[in-house]
């Protein structure tokens, strides 16, 4: 449904102009993005005419849909106000600044926080939903410019006025910081053991509304404040990598653009750049290789002399998943090696930070596993995996499920598909115990390889095995 027509959206018409999309055009990629949330959208031709000459207003999440369409033609956010579309029913930009003033930096988490529940209460109408599939990979490029230029603040005490809300300020204090400390810690085990649709793992956005944003607008000293910037970072950036992990893409890259403003607060400059790789997975993991460089690279300038040697290891091997998936493999020959290096370098002693306790040689071994599929080294991927694979633990049990799926293509490449039907057949088992979209996906691209094998007796089991996990709501 439409609203009443207000006379032709000259904005609307000349955004599609400058993107060239026909008015079919529009139709299809509006109606395809709410099909990945869920909605059945039925809108033709004939309904974008009305939206252009006759200034109609689409109700619901369209608005919001029809500038993600467009902004994926044109690689950049659109924002409502530049297609006429401003007085539709609200849904910020919210998450997407990186503000240089710390109060507005403070302001932009917070708002951040509350729209999440929201979106999560409201079901089929929530945020999240509105803004589907309007991830744009150019939105990180402010962020990464303004950190690198100035990773840190120069001082972020602040004192409330009772007088600016109701109640009385919260004077914080380092007992606050570490139980957000302690709910980050509980939160990656969660994750990392059950996927980050897991409902334990969902409860870090509500542990942000109820706690952080609380604590972030209260009264803190420079000394706390740094130490709660830190803590609510790490929060955020786990809040993001749980979207990621379930799918939700647009959500995953507002958190870590909060995340990595937080992190500057904190004056953490290794948090700053573990934020700044998770961005660059994501873009790599979304196909855009040469950004997933830029952000990684960013993560390890800023870092040399500062991070440890297991932290420039992490970067490093970041770098090189993004130039393996750019197709360049010399450079990511150059990037794994330094990797390497850099980990061997690496002591139990070294004053390594908390959030980066899951890495060691299974997990390089691991990624080197996916640089070299991507590169179509099949005896290289092999080679890695089986480390990779060497150490099966409880505690990451996602990770195991994705070095299945890689080690099965791995044996279907080298022409071995009874292998490949085998490790498919545990990545399935493994991937059935926890909520991932990704590892879902990781499945499907296998049975995806395996169709001119679809008769085969073994990958017909497989496919019928991997049946449920198809089939079940995604997150």
């Amino acid at each position: 449904m439409s609203r009443e027509q207000r006379g032709p959206n000259e904005k609307l018409g000349a955004v599609l102009a400058l993107a060239g999309i026909s008015n079919a055009g529009l139709a299809r990629r509006v109606n395809d993005l709410g099909a990945q949330r869920g909605l059945t959208l039925r809108y033709d031709k004939t309904s974008v005419a009305r939206w252009v000459s006759k200034g109609m207003v689409p109700q619901g999440a369209a608005p919001h849909l029809i500038a993600a369409a467009i902004g994926q033609k044109l690689g950049r956010p659109v924002p409502l106000h530049e297609i006429g579309l401003a007085d539709a029913d609200p849904a910020p930009e919210v998450g997407l600044a990186f503000p240089r003033d710390v109060g507005q930096a403070v302001k932009s988490a917070t708002e951040l926080y509350r729209l999440d529940l929201a979106g999560r209460r409201a079901g089929a109408g929530g945020i999240w939903q509105s803004l589907a599939g309007s991830f744009a990979v150019s939105a990180y490029a402010t962020p990464a410019s303004r950190w690198l230029i100035t990773p840190a603040d120069s001082s972020v005490a602040r004192e409330v006025n009772p007088s600016e809300g109701p109640g009385a300020p919260i004077k914080v204090g380092h007992s606050d910081v570490r139980k957000l400390r302690e709910a980050a810690e509980d939160a990656r085990r969660w994750d990392s053991k059950y996927g980050g649709g897991d409902w334990r793992s969902s409860m870090v956005p509500e542990c942000l509304r109820v706690e952080a944003a609380p604590l972030l607008l209260g009264s803190y000293s420079d000394d706390v404040g740094r130490s709660l910037f830190g803590a609510a970072a790490e929060l955020t950036r786990l809040a993001g990598w749980m979207a990621f992990d379930t799918g939700q893409q647009e959500a995953a890259q507002r958190y870590y653009i909060q995340a990595l403003r937080l992190a500057r607060a904190a004056a953490d400059v290794p948090l700053g750049g573990y934020v700044l790789a998770s961005m660059s997975l994501q873009a790599t993991y979304r196909g855009f290789g040469d950004e997933g460089v830029d952000l990684a690279q960013a993560a390890l300038e800023r870092n040399r002399g500062l991070a440890t040697a297991r932290t420039m290891s992490f970067f490093r091997l970041v770098e090189a998943r993004a130039h393996a998936r750019a197709g360049d493999a010399q450079a990511a020959g150059t990037a794994l090696k330094a990797a390497e290096g850099w980990l061997e370098r690496s002591r139990p002693g070294d004053s390594d930070p908390t959030w980066l306790g899951f890495y060691g040689y299974d997990r390089f071994a691991a990624d080197a596993a996916e640089c070299y599929r991507d590169l179509k080294a099949p005896r290289q991927v092999r080679r890695f995996t089986e480390q990779a694979l060497s150490k099966p633990t409880e505690e990451f049990v996602r990770s195991h499920g994705l070095r299945l799926v890689v080690s099965a293509v791995a044996e279907l490449e080298s022409g071995n598909l009874d292998a490949a039907c085998e490790q498919g057949v545990r990545a399935v088992e493994v991937a059935g115990r926890i909520s991932s979209a990704r590892t879902t996906e990781y499945v499907k691209d296998l049975l995806h390889r395996l169709e001119p094998y679809g008769d085969e007796p073994r990958v017909v089991e497989l496919r019928e095995r991997a049946r449920p996990l198809l089939m079940a709501p995604a997150g």
